[in-house]
């Protein structure tokens, strides 16, 4: 499939159509998808609805080389995982794809990016190689071509002076951070912003104790004189996003979608409002596997918005964009 096919999806039927074509093509080229598939004894030729497409479990990208392609590796984008755990590989063969996903994301919910100063707090993630979120972060800086976006590390007093200075200015600002770097900077500076979005990506990476989200976002709302904090929900194993405006309520962009799974039975999908397991359909995966069974927990609105509840029990804590609850 054209990759500009699924960038210009428009309907639920594009998307259904798209996602079971894409579903032929990965059973068909993919070896790791179609074992898992025939082992749940799906066969292609009988599945007409998404629904009955199989989800590949999250953890399969730490065992297996997930590729749909026989093209040469561009990229490999891996987790950050705990001590001594296994990471997941996201092997991607066309760069491209990933990057257009997230600049024309970004787009739909943010406006242009050349509208915005960038402001990247991500020290976790600039700590290692091999971050999706750090590649995404570096475009969109680019990209923005204003001088004064840029990545911070551990230069708080910097960013602080650097954030009031083009907030007071006018200047459309998104302040991008790990959640216990944003902790940071509002335990030593306080501020009161009114140009400024701010994104937390969720986690603490070791460096803090976990905490509910409504205690996070409360605590960085006051602390940043705002009215809301955004949240992006995205994932090495994923290369789309989707976006929140506050009270950890997502949107997924067209090509992606969430389904609320049964955790009593994988192949089974819940009504609205109801708590579940999340599998994702991110047709951006087209080159690796475009169906995943996360370890994530949520439920959808009757407006197919997604509120994120946590993390099963028994999964460990990886490097996606999601906070312990």
């Amino acid at each position: 499939m054209n990759p500009e096919k699924i960038f210009s999806i428009s309907s639920e039927q594009d998307f259904n159509e798209a996602a079971l074509e894409i579903f032929r093509f990965q059973y068909a080229n993919n070896s790791v998808y179609r074992k898992f598939s025939d082992l749940l004894k799906k066969d292609p030729k009988q599945i007409n609805k998404i629904e009955n497409i199989p989800f590949l479990p999250i953890d399969l990208f730490k065992s297996h080389t997930i590729l749909s392609s026989e093209e040469n590796i561009q990229k490999t984008f891996t987790s950050s995982g705990t001590t001594g755990s296994k990471t997941s590989k996201h092997h991607v063969t066309d760069i491209a794809i990933y990057e257009h996903s997230f600049n024309l994301g970004f787009k739909q919910f943010y406006g242009k990016i050349e509208d915005y100063s960038i402001l990247a707090l991500l020290p976790s993630y600039l700590e290692r190689d091999g971050s999706s979120l750090i590649y995404m972060a570096q475009q969109l800086i680019e990209k923005s071509s204003h001088p004064d976006s840029g990545f911070y590390l551990n230069n708080l007093s910097e960013l602080k002076e650097k954030l009031i200075s083009l907030d007071s200015k006018g200047q459309k600002v998104l302040l991008i951070g790990v959640s216990f770097a944003l902790l940071d900077l509002v335990e030593d500076f306080q501020f009161k912003l009114k140009n400024t979005i701010v994104m937390e990506t969720g986690g603490m990476k070791g460096r803090r104790k976990e905490m509910i989200r409504e205690e996070l976002h409360s605590i960085l709302k006051k602390g940043f004189g705002v009215a809301a904090i955004h949240s992006e929900y995205g994932m090495t194993e994923l290369l789309s996003q989707a976006y929140s405006a506050g009270n950890g309520v997502f949107d997924c962009p067209p090509w992606m979608k969430i389904l609320i799974r049964d955790p009593e039975d994988a192949q089974s999908y819940l009504q609205n409002n109801s708590t579940g397991g999340i599998n994702v359909i991110d047709l951006a995966n087209i080159n690796s596997c475009s169906f995943i069974a996360t370890q994530d927990l949520g439920k959808k609105s009757e407006k197919n918005s997604i509120e994120i509840m946590g993390r099963f029990d028994n999964s460990d804590i990886r490097g996606c964009n999601l906070m312990v609850l």
